[in-house]
């Protein structure tokens, strides 16, 4: 087993080294999911949860779970409505509805393993249909140290090294699966982590068959050929991921540099302070701390992770707030910046979305819908295109941040 942890580890497009080591995105979905979570709870309480996975609240959910990497691939599958079956029995059956939102809310508030194993057991009693142990997944965000995730290709990875036949679908053969999962987490505590993703993305990669166990070696032509396009296509989505992520710097960089130059005070989000572009880091620009803005804490986190904010000089007053969204949800960029809206309503900041040309369409979808539309927050956007063409003009001839109104667009 130490041979294929050591060629997971080294492998530089393992799932390890691109999400679960560098991607910046981490902190973000962990703070993005257990807000959204909480605003499920909400739904629930208050009846407004709807009858549908689609535009819910729990879609937004595992949304923001299936983009963290291949890990989390088909994560809401389970949890599409399927008319037919009339499964998961969460949308129709008002009094099961209620049963889950009180299952997430004690488990959001649990302190200790042996609570979060007691919610499971009674929500397993409650046999209700379709709501099966794909709900882990949720559990991971909120207690990675406890519950491993769960889907398709991590149980086969699974079965495959530990030579078990876990099966999909019973919470009981998920608990114990996590029980060996635990026990080898430990025994090799030095190659993982307490956070249980890194073991996940392990048995990820043996389960996609990107790293070989021994026993499965002899693997037939057509095998072979499905894993090298698989390979292939890991290659591509890692590239691919990479140059978004250089978009993000660049754009992030621009933001910081206008600010600067407009006479503001600016910070980068409070994961990003180490980024570089083109040799200019973003330390050399940013105040070295997040001012206090005087809000409760878990407020305040979600504000610091906000990919810009500028500050009128020598106040702790926000002026501009910048969210920048490429492949991510642009749901939560949105919702980070309504949280400093209605947390500050007075104080008028300028609100923006920067947003790839070919991702307008999604942003006004986005924009749109009832839940923001009713909130009044006054978000504008702007296309990469323009702010990389205008950036030096600004910076040059601009006084106040109003100068950007002339490169943004209106929802």
């Amino acid at each position: 087993m130490q041979e294929l942890i050591d060629k997971y580890k080294s492998d530089e497009e393992s799932v390890y080294n691109t999400w679960y080591i560098n991607s910046q995105e981490r902190l973000k979905a962990f703070r993005s999911i257990r807000r959204g979570v909480l605003n499920v709870i909400e739904k629930i309480k208050t009846k407004n949860f709807g009858n549908d996975f689609k535009d819910s609240s729990l879609e937004f959910v595992l949304n923001c779970i299936t983009e963290q990497k291949q890990v989390f691939i088909g994560a809401a599958h389970a949890f599409y409505w399927k008319p037919k079956l009339r499964i998961p029995d969460i949308y129709e059956n008002e009094n099961n509805q209620l049963i889950f939102g009180q299952f997430l809310e004690r488990c959001f508030n649990a302190k200790s393993e042996e609570q979060l194993l007691k919610e499971i057991i009674l929500l397993e009693q409650n046999k209700i249909k379709g709501l099966g142990p794909a709900v882990a997944n949720i559990l991971y965000f909120l207690h990675p140290e406890i519950m491993p995730p769960f889907n398709t290709v991590i149980v086969n990875g699974f079965n495959q090294l530990f030579k078990e036949k876990i099966k999909l679908g019973s919470w009981s053969e998920y608990l114990r699966m996590r029980e060996i999962i635990l026990e080898k987490n430990v025994q090799f505590k030095q190659e993982f982590s307490k956070d249980l993703g890194a073991i996940a993305g392990f048995l990820f990669e043996i389960g996609s068959k990107k790293i070989i166990v021994s026993d499965d070696a002899s693997l037939s032509e057509k095998e072979l050929l499905k894993i090298q396009q698989s390979l292939k296509k890991r290659h591509n989505e890692v590239m691919g991921d990479k140059e978004e992520e250089d978009l993000h710097t660049e754009m992030q960089y621009h933001l910081l540099r206008i600010g600067q130059q407009l006479g503001y005070e600016v910070i980068s989000a409070s994961n990003d302070r180490a980024r570089c572009h083109n040799g200019n880091n973003f330390s050399f620009i940013s105040l070295n701390q997040f001012p206090d803005i005087g809000l409760a804490k878990e407020t305040r986190k979600t504000i610091e992770l906000i990919d810009v904010v500028w500050f009128e000089k020598g106040t702790n007053k926000i002026t501009g707030a910048f969210e920048v969204e490429k492949s991510t949800s642009i749901y939560s960029g949105i919702l980070r910046l309504t949280d400093l809206h209605l947390s500050f309503p007075e104080e008028q900041a300028s609100l923006f979305i920067i947003i790839p040309d070919n991702r307008e369409k999604d942003l006004l979808f986005q924009l749109n819908r009832p839940a923001i539309t009713g909130s009044k927050v006054p978000v504008k956007y702007i296309l990469f295109s323009d702010l990389r063409k205008h950036c030096d003009a600004i910076c040059t001839f601009g006084e106040r941040k109003e100068a950007l109104y002339k490169i943004s667009k209106n929802a």
